[in-house]
């Protein structure tokens, strides 16, 4: 398997939260540093942006290229068809947090993570639900909280703070959106930290690695890596999977000074 580099940009410094929407056969993702949100057309190759006021984290489908995007100073619909945005909602935040990778349940439920920014400060963060006009905290006292992802039943949420280098297993109750934690499930021991992460059909988790310069696979019911695919680049920050299972990865900038890479990029990389 080896990954192809579908765009890449020098003077981004954080590509993160790709989605794919499986309907309509789109790709978002943002630079969250530039306030940026990007769609892109894996047919026509074609890639469309739209620049919001403060940093962009996280994106939630709404309907044929229209998404809702998180950003510091509130949620924006984003309407890729008129290039145009609209802001929604705001939840109660600390102001020295932004927020950064979010999930919606099968009930409709807006589920975020907020992180210190500009400087990141141990348990500032949290983890939001919200829904229906109304918010409230579901894991508390987080550091840099990143991925989410539900198992198939909906029953288990599993989440990443990535300073800990493990995966959380919280239980969670669809009716009423609490989660409560169980164990952490897997433990990363080499150079790289958990970041972002989506879950496959089989129930195994994706997860890239910041700092390891690959996505690995995991069995979360016995804790153990199945799978590992290298990335050209050192800080792998997320990834999604499109209709075919395959891998759709963002990157971001490394200013190490063994391994500088400017700028920041956008792979696939095909699985079957």
């Amino acid at each position: 398997m080896t990954s192809n580099l579908i765009y890449f940009s020098q003077s981004s410094d954080l590509f993160e939260g790709p989605i794919f929407d499986k309907e309509n056969e789109l790709l978002y993702f943002v630079s969250i540093l530039d306030g940026l949100v990007f769609c892109y057309n894996p047919k026509t190759k074609e890639i469309l942006s739209v620049k919001l006021d403060s940093p962009t984290s996280n994106i939630y489908l709404v309907s044929n290229k229209i998404v809702l995007v998180a950003s510091k100073n509130g949620f924006y619909e984003v309407d890729f068809k008129t290039l145009t945005l609209t802001f929604k909602f705001q939840i109660d935040i600390d102001p020295m947090v932004r927020y950064n990778d979010g999930i919606e349940d099968t009930a409709g439920r807006y589920i975020i993570g907020t992180m210190g920014y500009p400087m990141v400060k141990t348990g500032i963060g949290n983890v939001y639900s919200y829904h229906k006009n109304e918010f409230k905290i579901i894991i508390k006292n987080t550091t840099i909280s990143n991925g989410l992802a539900f198992s198939s039943d909906n029953q288990t949420l599993y989440f990443i703070d990535t300073p800990t280098k493990k995966v959380a297993k919280y239980s969670y109750d669809i009716g009423t959106g609490d989660a409560e934690f169980i164990d952490y499930v897997i433990e990363f021991k080499n150079s790289g930290s958990p970041d972002g992460m989506c879950i496959d059909k089989n129930g195994m988790l994706w997860i890239a690695e910041w700092g390891g310069a690959c996505v690995s696979q995991w069995n979360p019911l016995i804790g153990k890596k199945v799978n590992e695919i290298t990335i050209p680049f050192t800080n792998v920050t997320s990834c999604c999977l499109d209709n075919e299972s395959n891998l759709y990865v963002t990157t971001a900038k490394d200013e190490s000074s063994s391994n500088y890479q400017n700028g920041s990029g956008l792979f696939h990389i095909k699985i079957n």
